[in-house]
């Protein structure tokens, strides 16, 4: 069965910094992208950033130049480094993974269970 176990979330002041991490555990084939996502109350969950199989990486506008994603395929493990934190970077942070469990399979989403991130002002 896989599994996406996420770890660092917690409690900063606004200008610091948080390092989260994903480990991908399980029988799988290969993974795809990865990336990170998140969703504050009242809204819907968007991406932070992504970072596909051949090392290229996207985040939102609101994020760039403060945060910086990286993985390492060796562990299956996706990290999001995250500088100069804001009040409004608070939410839950979720891990993705795009898997494909055997040669044969197609490749489908898998999602951590969500580490809370929460930036005081």
């Amino acid at each position: 069965q896989v599994q996406l176990v996420e770890s660092g979330g917690g409690l900063v002041q606004a200008g610091g910094s948080l390092r989260l991490s994903c480990a991908v555990s399980g029988s799988i084939f290969s993974i795809n992208a990865m990336g990170w996502y998140r969703q504050a109350p009242g809204k819907q969950r968007e991406l932070v950033a992504a970072i596909r199989s051949t090392g290229g990486t996207n985040y939102a506008d609101s994020v760039k130049g403060r945060f910086t994603i990286s993985r390492d395929n060796a562990k299956n493990t996706v990290y999001l480094q995250m500088y100069s934190l804001k009040p409004e970077d608070t939410a839950v942070y979720y891990c993705n993974a795009v898997i494909d469990l055997t040669y044969y399979s197609g490749s489908d989403d898998y999602w951590g269970q969500g580490t809370q991130v929460t930036v005081s002002s």
